[in-house]
Protein backbone atom coordinates (compact mmCIF):
# COMPACT_ATOMS: atom_id res chain seq x y z
CA UNK A 1 0.00 0.00 0.00
CA UNK A 2 1.28 3.47 -0.93
CA UNK A 3 2.29 5.24 2.17
CA UNK A 4 0.56 9.14 2.85
CA UNK A 5 3.11 11.84 2.23
CA UNK A 6 4.49 13.29 5.72
CA UNK A 7 5.82 16.71 6.47
CA UNK A 8 9.28 15.44 7.04
CA UNK A 9 8.98 13.93 3.33
CA UNK A 10 8.44 17.39 2.14
CA UNK A 11 11.77 18.57 4.41
CA UNK A 12 13.29 16.55 2.98
CA UNK A 13 12.93 16.49 -0.66
CA UNK A 14 12.78 20.54 -0.59
CA UNK A 15 16.06 20.82 1.73
CA UNK A 16 14.58 22.40 4.85
CA UNK A 17 13.45 22.00 8.10
CA UNK A 18 10.67 20.72 9.51
CA UNK A 19 9.12 23.60 10.71
CA UNK A 20 9.97 25.88 8.01
CA UNK A 21 7.41 23.32 5.96
CA UNK A 22 4.59 23.94 8.27
CA UNK A 23 5.37 27.48 8.36
CA UNK A 24 4.94 27.65 4.91
CA UNK A 25 2.14 25.22 4.38
CA UNK A 26 0.01 27.05 7.42
CA UNK A 27 0.83 30.52 5.57
CA UNK A 28 2.70 31.67 8.76
CA UNK A 29 5.79 34.15 9.23
CA UNK A 30 9.11 32.79 9.27
CA UNK A 31 10.15 31.39 6.12
CA UNK A 32 10.88 33.83 3.02
CA UNK A 33 8.77 33.80 -0.21
CA UNK A 34 11.02 31.76 -2.56
CA UNK A 35 10.83 29.21 0.12
CA UNK A 36 7.71 29.13 0.77
CA UNK A 37 6.79 28.44 -2.74
CA UNK A 38 9.21 25.89 -3.31
CA UNK A 39 7.64 24.22 -0.24
CA UNK A 40 4.44 24.29 -1.69
CA UNK A 41 5.33 23.08 -5.25
CA UNK A 42 7.30 20.05 -3.14
CA UNK A 43 4.23 19.48 -1.41
CA UNK A 44 1.96 19.41 -4.38
CA UNK A 45 4.40 17.03 -6.54
CA UNK A 46 4.12 14.52 -3.56
CA UNK A 47 0.59 14.63 -3.75
CA UNK A 48 0.35 15.98 0.30
CA UNK A 49 -2.87 17.27 1.87
CA UNK A 50 -3.42 18.36 5.30
CA UNK A 51 -4.22 15.42 7.90
CA UNK A 52 -7.70 16.63 8.38
CA UNK A 53 -8.04 14.59 11.87
CA UNK A 54 -5.13 16.49 13.45
CA UNK A 55 -6.71 20.01 12.30
CA UNK A 56 -10.15 19.45 14.00
CA UNK A 57 -7.82 18.69 16.82
CA UNK A 58 -6.11 21.99 16.53
CA UNK A 59 -9.71 23.66 16.51
CA UNK A 60 -9.61 23.91 12.54
CA UNK A 61 -11.88 22.95 10.77
CA UNK A 62 -12.80 19.33 9.98
CA UNK A 63 -13.72 20.04 6.20
CA UNK A 64 -16.98 17.51 6.78
CA UNK A 65 -20.09 17.59 6.81
CA UNK A 66 -22.80 15.29 8.17
CA UNK A 67 -26.03 13.23 7.32
CA UNK A 68 -27.43 10.55 9.36
CA UNK A 69 -30.35 8.70 8.25
CA UNK A 70 -33.11 6.90 11.21
CA UNK A 71 -34.79 4.67 8.11
CA UNK A 72 -35.47 1.06 7.83
CA UNK A 73 -32.30 0.41 5.51
CA UNK A 74 -34.26 -1.45 3.21
CA UNK A 75 -36.68 1.18 2.14
CA UNK A 76 -33.39 3.59 0.34
CA UNK A 77 -32.59 0.98 -2.32
CA UNK A 78 -36.55 1.73 -3.69
CA UNK A 79 -36.97 5.10 -3.08
CA UNK A 80 -35.62 7.70 -5.10
CA UNK A 81 -36.23 10.76 -3.17
CA UNK A 82 -33.14 10.75 -1.02
CA UNK A 83 -30.77 9.92 -3.99
CA UNK A 84 -32.03 12.50 -5.81
CA UNK A 85 -31.71 15.12 -2.65
CA UNK A 86 -27.98 13.32 -1.59
CA UNK A 87 -27.42 14.23 -5.27
CA UNK A 88 -28.14 17.86 -4.88
CA UNK A 89 -26.63 17.76 -1.30
CA UNK A 90 -23.15 16.55 -2.84
CA UNK A 91 -23.13 18.94 -5.91
CA UNK A 92 -22.87 21.81 -3.59
CA UNK A 93 -20.35 20.50 -0.75
CA UNK A 94 -17.78 19.38 -3.92
CA UNK A 95 -18.07 22.47 -5.65
CA UNK A 96 -16.85 23.86 -1.88
CA UNK A 97 -14.15 20.74 -1.27
CA UNK A 98 -16.61 19.45 1.55
CA UNK A 99 -16.63 15.95 2.50
CA UNK A 100 -20.26 14.57 3.33
CA UNK A 101 -20.48 11.65 6.07
CA UNK A 102 -23.21 9.72 6.25
CA UNK A 103 -24.38 7.04 8.52
CA UNK A 104 -28.03 4.67 8.43
CA UNK A 105 -29.30 4.11 11.99
CA UNK A 106 -31.87 1.84 13.34
CA UNK A 107 -33.78 5.04 15.45
CA UNK A 108 -33.59 8.18 16.57
CA UNK A 109 -31.54 7.26 20.06
CA UNK A 110 -29.18 5.67 17.75
CA UNK A 111 -28.75 8.96 15.73
CA UNK A 112 -28.42 11.40 18.91
CA UNK A 113 -25.67 9.06 19.69
CA UNK A 114 -23.97 9.46 16.02
CA UNK A 115 -24.53 13.43 16.52
CA UNK A 116 -22.90 13.24 19.79
CA UNK A 117 -19.76 11.15 18.91
CA UNK A 118 -19.18 13.32 15.73
CA UNK A 119 -19.14 16.01 18.08
CA UNK A 120 -16.63 14.52 20.63
CA UNK A 121 -14.09 13.58 18.12
CA UNK A 122 -14.61 16.63 16.19
CA UNK A 123 -15.68 14.23 12.61
CA UNK A 124 -17.92 17.13 11.48
CA UNK A 125 -18.19 20.94 11.06
CA UNK A 126 -22.06 20.78 10.78
CA UNK A 127 -24.81 18.59 10.14
CA UNK A 128 -27.95 18.04 8.05
CA UNK A 129 -30.85 16.73 9.78
CA UNK A 130 -34.08 15.01 7.93
CA UNK A 131 -36.85 13.29 8.45
CA UNK A 132 -37.98 15.67 11.23
CA UNK A 133 -40.43 14.22 14.57
CA UNK A 134 -43.34 15.76 16.06
CA UNK A 135 -41.24 15.55 19.03
CA UNK A 136 -38.03 15.78 17.69
CA UNK A 137 -34.80 15.38 20.21
CA UNK A 138 -32.68 16.53 17.56
CA UNK A 139 -32.85 20.27 17.43
CA UNK A 140 -32.59 20.69 21.11
CA UNK A 141 -29.02 18.32 21.06
CA UNK A 142 -27.43 19.95 18.61
CA UNK A 143 -28.20 23.27 19.87
CA UNK A 144 -26.80 22.47 22.84
CA UNK A 145 -23.46 20.96 21.51
CA UNK A 146 -23.15 24.29 19.22
CA UNK A 147 -22.90 22.24 16.15
CA UNK A 148 -24.43 24.26 12.94
CA UNK A 149 -26.90 22.63 12.23
CA UNK A 150 -30.11 22.53 9.05
CA UNK A 151 -33.30 20.88 9.88
CA UNK A 152 -34.47 19.79 6.56
CA UNK A 153 -38.36 19.90 5.71
CA UNK A 154 -39.34 21.23 8.95
CA UNK A 155 -38.63 24.00 11.22
CA UNK A 156 -37.47 23.91 14.91
CA UNK A 157 -37.89 27.13 17.33
CA UNK A 158 -37.02 28.44 20.48
CA UNK A 159 -39.15 31.24 22.47
CA UNK A 160 -37.86 34.63 22.77
CA UNK A 161 -38.81 37.43 25.54
CA UNK A 162 -38.42 40.56 22.99
CA UNK A 163 -39.01 42.77 26.15
CA UNK A 164 -35.89 40.46 27.80
CA UNK A 165 -38.26 39.96 30.96
CA UNK A 166 -39.38 37.02 32.50
CA UNK A 167 -42.97 36.90 31.34
CA UNK A 168 -44.26 34.55 28.15
CA UNK A 169 -42.33 35.07 25.35
CA UNK A 170 -43.81 37.44 22.53
CA UNK A 171 -42.14 35.15 19.42
CA UNK A 172 -39.64 32.37 18.59
CA UNK A 173 -36.91 32.87 16.31
CA UNK A 174 -35.35 29.29 15.16
CA UNK A 175 -32.69 27.47 17.16
CA UNK A 176 -31.57 25.54 13.74
CA UNK A 177 -31.33 26.43 10.16
CA UNK A 178 -34.11 24.83 7.92
CA UNK A 179 -35.47 24.51 4.44
CA UNK A 180 -39.13 23.45 3.88
CA UNK A 181 -41.47 22.74 1.79
CA UNK A 182 -45.42 23.50 1.43
CA UNK A 183 -46.59 20.21 2.00
CA UNK A 184 -49.89 21.06 3.60
CA UNK A 185 -50.81 23.17 0.21
CA UNK A 186 -49.27 20.12 -2.17
CA UNK A 187 -52.23 17.86 -0.33
CA UNK A 188 -54.43 20.06 -0.77
CA UNK A 189 -54.02 20.78 -4.63
CA UNK A 190 -53.92 17.16 -4.46
CA UNK A 191 -57.25 17.07 -2.83
CA UNK A 192 -58.71 19.79 -5.32
CA UNK A 193 -58.11 18.19 -8.18
CA UNK A 194 -59.43 14.54 -6.98
CA UNK A 195 -62.32 15.97 -5.92
CA UNK A 196 -63.06 18.60 -8.99
CA UNK A 197 -62.82 14.91 -11.35
CA UNK A 198 -65.86 13.69 -8.96
CA UNK A 199 -64.33 11.43 -6.62
CA UNK A 200 -65.62 11.07 -2.90
CA UNK A 201 -63.74 8.08 -1.65
CA UNK A 202 -60.30 9.10 -0.92
CA UNK A 203 -57.45 7.20 0.66
CA UNK A 204 -54.22 8.20 1.34
CA UNK A 205 -51.32 5.59 1.68
CA UNK A 206 -48.59 6.79 3.86
CA UNK A 207 -45.22 6.95 5.12
CA UNK A 208 -43.94 6.30 8.23
CA UNK A 209 -45.96 7.68 10.78
CA UNK A 210 -43.75 9.37 13.60
CA UNK A 211 -42.66 12.00 10.51
CA UNK A 212 -43.22 15.52 10.72
CA UNK A 213 -44.80 15.45 6.98
CA UNK A 214 -46.61 12.59 7.25
CA UNK A 215 -48.27 14.40 10.03
CA UNK A 216 -48.72 17.70 7.76
CA UNK A 217 -49.94 15.68 4.90
CA UNK A 218 -52.78 13.48 7.23
CA UNK A 219 -53.75 16.26 8.53
CA UNK A 220 -53.85 18.83 5.60
CA UNK A 221 -56.25 15.80 3.77
CA UNK A 222 -58.47 16.19 6.98
CA UNK A 223 -58.88 19.57 6.95
CA UNK A 224 -59.55 19.66 3.47
CA UNK A 225 -62.51 17.01 3.45
CA UNK A 226 -64.21 18.91 6.03
CA UNK A 227 -63.95 21.96 3.73
CA UNK A 228 -65.41 19.86 1.04
CA UNK A 229 -67.56 18.57 3.07
CA UNK A 230 -67.06 15.04 2.45
CA UNK A 231 -67.30 12.71 5.51
CA UNK A 232 -65.19 11.41 7.56
CA UNK A 233 -65.53 7.70 6.24
CA UNK A 234 -64.75 9.00 2.99
CA UNK A 235 -61.06 10.37 3.24
CA UNK A 236 -58.47 8.29 5.44
CA UNK A 237 -54.92 8.03 5.77
CA UNK A 238 -53.06 4.78 6.22
CA UNK A 239 -49.52 4.42 7.26
CA UNK A 240 -46.82 2.58 6.06
CA UNK A 241 -42.76 2.58 6.34
CA UNK A 242 -42.35 3.78 2.38
CA UNK A 243 -41.15 0.26 1.12
CA UNK A 244 -43.23 -1.11 -2.20
CA UNK A 245 -44.17 -4.15 -0.07
CA UNK A 246 -46.38 -2.62 2.80
CA UNK A 247 -47.32 0.17 -0.49
CA UNK A 248 -48.94 -3.01 -1.98
CA UNK A 249 -50.35 -4.49 1.40
CA UNK A 250 -52.35 -1.45 1.94
CA UNK A 251 -53.70 -1.40 -1.42
CA UNK A 252 -54.95 -4.53 -1.21
CA UNK A 253 -56.38 -4.11 1.89
CA UNK A 254 -58.20 -0.91 0.37
CA UNK A 255 -59.59 -1.97 -2.84
CA UNK A 256 -60.93 -5.49 -0.93
CA UNK A 257 -63.45 -2.98 0.96
CA UNK A 258 -67.29 -3.18 0.00
CA UNK A 259 -66.76 0.65 -0.91
CA UNK A 260 -63.34 0.98 -2.01
CA UNK A 261 -61.67 4.28 -2.61
CA UNK A 262 -61.76 5.80 -6.11
CA UNK A 263 -59.15 7.27 -5.92
CA UNK A 264 -55.43 6.57 -3.90
CA UNK A 265 -52.60 9.41 -3.13
CA UNK A 266 -49.29 7.52 -2.44
CA UNK A 267 -46.57 9.21 -0.03
CA UNK A 268 -43.87 8.07 -3.13
CA UNK A 269 -43.64 6.90 -6.53
CA UNK A 270 -42.81 3.52 -5.56
CA UNK A 271 -46.16 2.75 -3.03
CA UNK A 272 -47.78 4.30 -6.00
CA UNK A 273 -45.96 1.70 -8.58
CA UNK A 274 -47.04 -0.75 -6.38
CA UNK A 275 -50.29 0.29 -5.81
CA UNK A 276 -51.13 0.51 -10.08
CA UNK A 277 -49.53 -2.98 -10.13
CA UNK A 278 -52.01 -4.39 -7.45
CA UNK A 279 -55.03 -2.79 -8.92
CA UNK A 280 -54.05 -4.33 -12.31
CA UNK A 281 -53.85 -8.00 -11.11
CA UNK A 282 -57.17 -7.62 -9.06
CA UNK A 283 -58.27 -6.90 -12.28
CA UNK A 284 -59.00 -2.94 -11.75
CA UNK A 285 -58.44 -0.13 -14.59
CA UNK A 286 -56.26 2.68 -13.50
CA UNK A 287 -58.02 5.05 -14.32
CA UNK A 288 -61.46 4.10 -15.89
CA UNK A 289 -61.95 2.13 -12.23
CA UNK A 290 -59.04 3.86 -9.88
CA UNK A 291 -57.61 6.65 -9.59
CA UNK A 292 -53.39 7.07 -8.80
CA UNK A 293 -51.53 9.85 -7.80
CA UNK A 294 -47.67 9.79 -6.49
CA UNK A 295 -46.32 12.40 -4.41
CA UNK A 296 -42.84 13.31 -5.87
CA UNK A 297 -42.67 12.43 -9.71
CA UNK A 298 -40.07 10.08 -10.65
CA UNK A 299 -38.71 8.03 -13.82
CA UNK A 300 -41.22 5.15 -12.09
CA UNK A 301 -43.72 7.50 -12.68
CA UNK A 302 -43.18 8.75 -16.25
CA UNK A 303 -42.43 4.92 -17.88
CA UNK A 304 -45.49 3.30 -16.27
CA UNK A 305 -48.41 2.59 -17.81
CA UNK A 306 -50.57 4.87 -17.68
CA UNK A 307 -47.67 7.41 -16.55
CA UNK A 308 -48.75 8.79 -13.01
CA UNK A 309 -50.41 11.95 -11.88
CA UNK A 310 -47.83 13.17 -10.10
CA UNK A 311 -46.42 16.40 -7.57
CA UNK A 312 -43.30 17.64 -9.23
CA UNK A 313 -40.48 19.70 -7.32
CA UNK A 314 -36.71 19.75 -7.67
CA UNK A 315 -35.55 17.15 -4.96
CA UNK A 316 -32.20 17.42 -6.21
CA UNK A 317 -32.82 21.54 -5.71
CA UNK A 318 -34.07 21.06 -2.40
CA UNK A 319 -31.13 19.10 -1.10
CA UNK A 320 -28.46 22.01 -3.38
CA UNK A 321 -30.31 24.58 -0.75
CA UNK A 322 -30.09 22.63 2.38
CA UNK A 323 -26.58 22.45 1.60
CA UNK A 324 -26.35 25.90 0.57
CA UNK A 325 -27.99 27.08 3.82
CA UNK A 326 -25.15 24.70 5.82
CA UNK A 327 -22.25 26.01 4.03
CA UNK A 328 -23.81 29.89 4.54
CA UNK A 329 -24.02 28.96 8.94
CA UNK A 330 -20.12 27.79 8.77
CA UNK A 331 -19.45 30.70 7.17
CA UNK A 332 -21.16 32.63 10.13
CA UNK A 333 -24.35 33.13 9.00
CA UNK A 334 -27.69 32.92 11.71
CA UNK A 335 -29.56 30.54 11.73
CA UNK A 336 -32.94 31.28 9.93
CA UNK A 337 -36.06 29.50 7.67
CA UNK A 338 -36.25 29.40 4.26
CA UNK A 339 -38.71 28.10 1.85
CA UNK A 340 -38.44 25.88 -1.47
CA UNK A 341 -40.61 26.03 -4.19
CA UNK A 342 -44.13 24.16 -4.21
CA UNK A 343 -44.42 20.55 -5.49
CA UNK A 344 -46.23 21.49 -8.65
CA UNK A 345 -48.96 19.02 -9.22
CA UNK A 346 -48.79 17.07 -13.07
CA UNK A 347 -52.27 15.37 -14.22
CA UNK A 348 -51.11 12.54 -16.13
CA UNK A 349 -53.12 9.34 -17.59
CA UNK A 350 -53.69 7.77 -13.89
CA UNK A 351 -56.54 10.05 -12.88
CA UNK A 352 -59.70 10.58 -14.29
CA UNK A 353 -63.47 10.72 -13.07
CA UNK A 354 -64.56 7.75 -11.61
CA UNK A 355 -66.75 5.41 -13.57
CA UNK A 356 -69.98 6.69 -11.03
CA UNK A 357 -70.96 9.36 -9.44
CA UNK A 358 -70.41 8.88 -5.51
Amino acid sequence: MARRPTIKDIARRAGVSESAVSFALNDRPGVSDGTRTRIRQVAEELGWQPNSAARALSGERSGAVGLVLARPAHTLGVESFFLQLVSGIQEVLSASRTALLFQVVEDIDAECAVHRRWWAERRVDGVLVVDPRARDPRPELLASLGLPAVLVGGTATVPVDQDGGAGEPDTARPCLSSVRADDARAMADVLGHLHALGHRRIAHVAGLPELAHTARRIASLRAGALRLGLAGDQVESVTTDYSDTEGAAATRRLLARPLPPTALVYDNDVMAVAGSAVAAELGIPVPGGLSIVAWDDSALCRVTHPRLTALVRDTAGFGRLAAEELLALLAGAAPRIRESELPRLEPRGSTAPPAAAY
